[in-house]
């Protein structure tokens, strides 16, 4: 376990999920720092967890790491106030989409590490998978501290910066697409004559044992999907409903569509 004092700046949903995890992991509350926007939200995190809210400049000078979770469109605001008190040493990891590594080091003293991670929204249960790339002064320590903040919620997986508006696309925005999707199958069970929580509760235990199956069997997903089709079962005739309404190019479109969004929140 690291010596070294972690400040979450923004402490939103993904931060507070941050600071949970380090804490379930053994960090020390004397150890970690938070900064709020508005104090209730400041005291409501004292009081949970007993850590100190400190505000920005506090945070950039006591820290020696700052995890940055605001919104895309509020890191410049947030990197203009930091500037004037970060020194070059300090590790800078930004967890907001689409926001590049190149950007926040021309925002920050030269030399200023600065590591890119997108970590999902499964944070919350301990399940994220959290995406890790370099800056240009980074080091493996510094991916090697970035790895062990994360992986106290969830798993975290390295990529080049040039992929990670693929890995967002995908994993950082991928949750939701589950999301909709169950809703689109419990409303079939609706319309098929099962109460809503029935159908509810038989979808989410399909996707459970799905999701299991694939992280646990090894197999492909295609193996493991035709091991459920039947020749001239149902499963084969809704298959192809899916087919005729181009569902799988649909995924691929939004799954496009989510890149290119996070390339112009970036730009």
């Amino acid at each position: 376990m690291t010596t070294q004092k972690v400040a979450v700046l923004g402490t939103g949903k993904i931060g507070e999920a941050l600071l949970s995890g380090m804490l379930r992991g053994g960090w020390p509350t004397s150890r970690l720092l938070v900064t709020t926007r508005r104090p209730e939200r400041a005291k409501e995190l004292h009081g949970r967890y007993g850590v100190e809210a400190v505000t920005n400049a506090e945070a950039a000078r006591a820290a020696d790491t700052l995890i940055l979770t605001p919104k895309p469109q509020d890191m410049a605001v947030l990197l203009d106030e930091l500037a004037p008190h970060v020194p070059s040493d300090r590790l800078v990891i930004s967890g907001a989409a689409g926001i590049t590594t190149r950007y926040i080091e021309e925002k920050l003293p030269r030399y200023t590490p600065v590591v890119r991670v997108m970590a999902n929204t499964p944070a919350l249960v301990d399940e994220a998978m959290s995406v890790i790339s370099p800056g240009a002064h980074a080091t493996e320590a510094h991916l090697a501290l970035a790895d062990e903040i994360f992986n106290g919620v969830g798993k975290t997986l390295r990529l080049p910066e040039s992929q990670q508006d693929a890995a967002t696309a995908l994993s950082g925005s991928g949750p939701a697409y589950f999301f909709f999707l169950v809703e689109a199958m419990t409303d079939a069970g609706i319309q098929l004559g099962l109460p809503r929580d029935k159908a509810h509760e038989l979808i989410v235990q399909a996707a459970i044992g799905a999701a299991t199956m694939l992280r646990d069997s090894g197999e492909h997903p295609v193996t493991l999907r035709e091991n459920v089709t039947s020749p001239g079962g149902t499963t084969i005739n809704a298959i192809r409903e899916l087919e005729n309404h181009r569902v799988r190019a649909a995924f691929i479109d939004a799954i496009e569509a989510a890149r290119d969004r996070s390339r112009e929140l970036g730009a």
